[in-house]
């Protein structure tokens, strides 16, 4: 049997995401209520039967390594399967990680120091369902060098965003642009282009090998395109390969019933969050009756720690529809619409919620409105408050605004009327 070593690469410092950023890693930002970013590529490994996984943590750390430690405590040292996390070690130089190749190479000593056929190469910043199984099968079948998973998306989506791949015939890679300024297009589709996931699969020896051989920092800007000349690359195509069946509970003539279904929108769905207005819109897709995204699988859970708080109530009128209310929250009045609420929020009486995001512990207090918002960790919204609707008051107040119009309102801050 072929042993795997998967690798996840969370140190990003996610600067375009900033407020969200400023205390923690961008794969360990709030996403769904109770989850982290990285839980989606973590749930997807352990739903694939991966369990030996490092993560490769740098900038603000301090809050992914808690998540991981309470969360993923998944060690057995007869099985051996584990989960840790790898602080940079500077340990063949001074600098810290200066691209996705340089943060593996500085690691070598965990790829060579036990027996792997093939090494998986993930980034702990992305929201997407994938059987790693159907990935693994491909990549055997192509008795390839290096895989890469690719999705195909909007020309705009990839400008200067993401890497843009040329592929012939049988999807062996032909060309490879990182964050091109003019992409080029698929061919018979010129307003698409396809666009590399950050996930690569590599033999492990070949890993090894560029990785001594080329003093490059970064996949997708050196050592990628490099590889087409002297070893056999290919693209697997995420839409069309990757399924994943899931029940999902429904209810038909009153009844409540769970169903196996295809979830063809899952199989398909992938986002980078990397800027507010992404995170924001993936955050949308989550609400709704039918969602683009669905976290409500059972046959695919989604995995986190989980926090022992009380459940949500409802009092006094208080109502919530087409929205995410986690464990600990209290609707006291309130009405929220079409929001994301985490763990141990408070929305007081007469208070208006709509289209926000609003993350653990932070108290709505009564006569407020909010609306296209992401509010922190503890943050006070003063009686009378208002968020969203005069953006330049919000600014004056320490909110960020996104490119958007979405208003972003830091960790700890408390907002008054204006």
């Amino acid at each position: 049997m072929e042993r795997l070593l998967t690798i996840v690469l969370a140190g990003g410092e996610g600067q375009r995401l900033l407020p969200l950023t400023k205390e923690r890693s961008k794969p360990s930002v709030p996403f769904g209520g109770k989850y982290r970013i990285i839980d989606f590529t973590l749930s997807n490994c352990v739903n694939s039967g991966i369990r030996q996984i490092y993560i490769l943590t740098q900038y603000r750390s301090e809050s992914l390594n808690e998540h991981i430690q309470d969360g993923w405590g998944l060690s057995s040292t007869g099985l051996g399967d584990f989960i840790y996390t790898v602080p940079p070690q500077q340990k063949i130089g001074r600098e810290w990680y200066r691209g996705t190749a340089d943060a593996l190479r500085q690691n070598l000593n965990l790829i060579k120091k036990r027996d792997f056929d093939h090494v998986l190469i993930l980034s702990g910043d992305h929201i997407y369902k994938m059987n790693y199984r159907h990935f693994r099968y491909y990549h055997r079948k192509k008795k390839t060098d290096l895989t890469v998973a690719a999705i195909k998306v909007e020309k705009e989506q990839a400008t200067k965003k993401l890497g843009v791949i040329e592929v012939d015939q049988s999807y062996k890679m032909i060309g490879f642009k990182e964050k091109p300024l003019r992409p080029k297009t698929i061919p018979d589709e010129p307003n698409y282009v396809l666009a590399s996931m950050g996930i690569y699969l590599f033999k492990t020896s070949t890993l090894i090998e560029i990785l001594q051989d080329m003093p490059a920092d970064d996949f997708g800007q050196e050592i990628i395109p490099t590889m087409l000349d002297k070893f056999d690359v290919y693209c697997y195509d995420y839409e069309k390969e990757n399924r994943i069946e899931d029940f999902v509970v429904q209810v038909i003539d009153g009844k409540r019933e769970s169903i196996l279904v295809e979830r063809i929108r899952d199989s398909s769905y992938w986002r980078d969050v990397g800027s507010i207005d992404l995170y924001y819109e993936a955050s949308m897709d989550l609400v709704g009756v039918d969602p683009l995204f669905n976290l409500y699988g059972q046959k695919w859970p989604l995995r986190t720690y989980q926090k022992t708080v009380p459940p949500s109530k409802f009092i006094l009128g208080g109502s919530a529809q087409e929205s995410i209310v986690s464990d600990g929250c209290i609707i006291s009045g309130g009405t929220v619409r079409n929001s994301i609420l985490s763990p141990g929020v408070l929305v007081e009486r007469d208070t208006v919620v709509e289209s926000s995001i609003i993350f653990d512990n932070s108290i709505i207090e009564p006569f407020s409105r909010i609306r296209r918002a992401i509010i922190d960790k503890d943050v006070v919204i003063k009686s009378g408050a208002s968020i969203g609707w005069n953006l330049e008051a919000d600014k004056q107040q320490g909110c960020t605004l996104s490119e958007g119009g979405i208003v972003v309102v830091p960790k700890g801050a408390t907002i008054y009327p204006t």
